[in-house]
């Protein structure tokens, strides 16, 4: 009943959607950000590299506008420690798209079908994560619904992600063999971290539509 009062009567306060907006566009970034890795995968170029490193920049900038905000505001919406962590995650799958079209570039790697379906299905999770986010400030019942949906996606990556690496490690012809196993299980993981953002993202997300209920 306290959470309920309190959210109500912050919620009156203009200033305070300035964190709800701040998320939203970290959510935005986080689905740009996968969705040009994807592009990057389907059809790789400079162009689509240097439009995720902005996205990862612009992303930044968000993430310490909202790092500032919290540092000034003495009554936020919700819970100070929740709305950083969720920042937090949000800016980091941005970070992983970013680095998986890196570390493509740099290994010099085609794109293999485990990792066009890691990549897709981080994506679809990072979609299905924003509809949560933003949800957040007017229909809790429904940003939960979107979280569980993100996490349960999240599961499937991480089945797809074993598989990946045991097809991936069979004995080599050479040491060449070996060291393309290695480049891709590095690219792999990456992948597997990113979901694992999404995850922890959905699982605060989670949290503060419980907790504000």
């Amino acid at each position: 009943m306290l959470s309920q009062f309190v959210h109500k009567f912050i919620k009156s306060e203009p200033h305070q959607d300035i964190f709800y907006s701040l998320l939203m566009r970290q959510a935005d970034y986080m689905v740009e950000a996968t969705e040009t890795m994807l592009a990057y995968l389907d059809k790789p170029g400079k162009k689509r590299r240097k439009k995720a490193r902005r996205l990862e920049k612009k992303a930044d900038d968000v993430r310490r506008r909202l790092v500032e905000e919290l540092n000034n505001t003495f009554i936020t919406p919700l819970d100070r420690e929740d709305i950083h962590a969720l920042s937090r995650n949000l800016d980091d799958v941005v970070d992983y798209a970013y680095t998986t079209t890196e570390e493509l570039e740099l290994f010099e790697l085609k794109t293999t079908d485990s990792l066009w379906e890691l990549a897709t299905m981080v994506h679809e999770s990072a979609v299905e994560l924003r509809q949560g986010v933003y949800h957040l400030p007017t229909d809790l019942a429904t940003a939960d619904h979107y979280a569980q949906r993100a996490k349960k996606i999240e599961t499937h990556v991480e089945r797809v992600y074993r598989q990946a690496l045991a097809d991936l490690f069979v004995p080599p012809d050479d040491m060449d063999g070996m060291v393309h196993i290695l480049k891709l299980r590095e690219v792999y993981r990456h992948l597997s971290n990113a979901a694992d953002r999404v995850d922890e993202a959905a699982s605060h997300l989670s949290d503060m539509a419980v907790k504000m209920t």
